[in-house]
């Protein structure tokens, strides 16, 4: 790897904990683990607590804004943070978020000269929609989104589902597939730790257990679960289902639940951080349940397949690709009553069910260290295509590029107070130094004086 100084961007990262915040902590640590230097660009959080990491993690100020949109929001004009990364010598900018962390990469690439790849991971026009309203304003956003977009030098998507999203959003321009991996080790939990993890909840032998892992949104599909689960109660099959995640919506989730007489049957566990505790839950479950349409790479089902879970997925959806039903995991149509149908058909041939874990395993299971390997194969060609001149010079980069400037001005300000600063803190320390040696010579003049006079005296 020669292109040692990758700085990551994302308007996500711990203690704010989701799919793309996760990615990015695993770019950081498997870059380093190759010989790397990464640093992360990041919005401030109150609360946390960056020493754990074994990187630089530089935090640029931000509006809490976690009530209305459950992100905070960055101020990425930051010449305090730019000072830094430009001393690092930065040679990538990877951004994964096409909206403040891309704003901040279109400055700093003319402070660091180095090329920007932006990774889509996410439908944002449904972000978009969900967090604005009016017709006006959600299109205004939707340009803003794809002027970002269109100003990197790369763009890589995370499945060909992503692709098509860029492609409804009306990009044109190329993209590469760049699949993440996950960070669940190849193979379930042991049976102590499956035990320890489940022991507080009432899971009777031979009834079938089912897991989500995602936020508790509806746009997840999670009614369409419930839905299906109504009909299963309705055919007097008994089951277990557990919902780990927290979102906007789970109150309401919950209560939905509540109204289909279904509170003894499900288990809504909240956020589990504990990676080794999710394992444990992955191991458990018969069946991971996904039938969201939104996700665009659907990692949980990589981290369910991991454990020997297959899971039952939405035909065309992100989530499903390089899924054959039947095979290595179950693909319905995306309605309740096609997820109810096959709970039915899979309920009584738990063996089935168990032989497309096992294929799953073998079929879907990517770990970060092979994904970031591949990653860090595709930085050294973008370096080589942007040092050579084959990348065009960004139209209507001209904000970003005065912003860059005056950014680059502001560190080097920042810089030389710095400077000025330490040159300062050393010459006051002499001085001290200095004091004391003259108050010691003084003491010690003062002595022989008394000394002398206590003889003549």
């Amino acid at each position: 790897m020669q292109a040692k100084n990758i700085c990551l961007l994302n308007d996500s990262f711990p203690p704010v904990i989701d799919g793309v915040s996760n990615c990015v902590v695993n770019y950081a640590k498997n870059i380093k683990a190759l010989g790397g230097c990464p640093i992360v660009a990041t919005p401030s959080v109150e609360g946390a607590d960056d020493s754990a990491f074994e990187y630089p993690v530089l935090r640029y100020p931000s509006i809490d804004t976690r009530k209305k949109l459950g992100y905070v929001t960055g101020y990425p004009f930051s010449p305090a943070v730019t000072s830094q990364i430009k001393d690092a010598g930065v040679d990538i900018l990877h951004t994964h978020c096409p909206v403040t962390s891309c704003l901040f990469a279109r400055s700093l690439r003319y402070v660091v000269d180095a090329p920007v790849i932006l990774t889509y991971h996410t439908k944002f026009d449904i972000d978009v929609s969900n967090a604005l309203r009016g017709r006006l304003l959600q299109e205004s956003a939707l340009r803003a989104l794809l002027s970002n977009i269109r100003s990197c030098d790369e763009v890589w998507v995370v499945s060909r589902g992503a692709g098509e999203n860029l492609r409804k959003l009306g990009y044109e321009g190329d993209f590469v597939v760049m699949r993440n991996g996950v960070d669940v080790p190849l193979g379930g939990a042991d049976e102590a730790a499956v035990a320890e993890a489940t022991k507080d909840c009432d899971l009777p032998d031979g009834v079938p257990v089912y897991l989500f892992v995602g936020r508790m949104m509806w746009y997840k599909n999670v009614r369409l679960i419930l839905d299906a689960l109504k009909r299963l109660r309705n055919e007097d099959k008994d089951f277990r289902m557990i919902f780990i995640g927290g979102g906007a919506d789970a109150e309401e989730i919950e209560k939905y639940a509540s109204e289909l007489g279904l509170s003894d049957k499900c288990v809504f566990m909240g956020p589990v951080r504990d990676r080794a505790l999710l394992r444990a839950w992955y191991t458990r479950a018969d069946l991971f349940l996904f039938p969201s349409t939104f996700d665009t790479n659907g990692l949980v089902v990589r981290e369910a397949a991991a454990c020997g879970t297959a899971s039952i997925l939405i035909y065309g959806s992100s989530a499903s690709e390089g899924v054959i039903s039947g095979q290595n995991g179950f693909l319905i149509d995306e309605e309740p009553e096609a997820l109810a149908g096959c709970l039915l058909g899979l309920y009584d041939n738990p063996e089935f069910v168990a032989q497309a874990g096992r294929s799953a395993q073998s079929d879907l299971y990517l770990s970060w260290k092979d994904a970031v390997s591949k990653a860090c194969e595709r930085y050294e060609i973008v370096l080589d295509k942007y040092r050579s001149g084959q990348y065009e010079e960004k139209s209507g980069d001209g904000f970003f590029k005065s912003q860059g400037e005056l950014m680059g001005f502001l560190s080097l300000v920042e810089n030389q107070r710095r400077t000025v600063r330490t040159n300062l803190g050393a010459a006051r320390s002499a001085l001290l130094e200095h004091k004391n040696e003259l108050k010691n010579e003084i003491n010690y003049a003062y002595e022989n004086l008394v000394d002398r006079m206590d003889k003549y005296l």
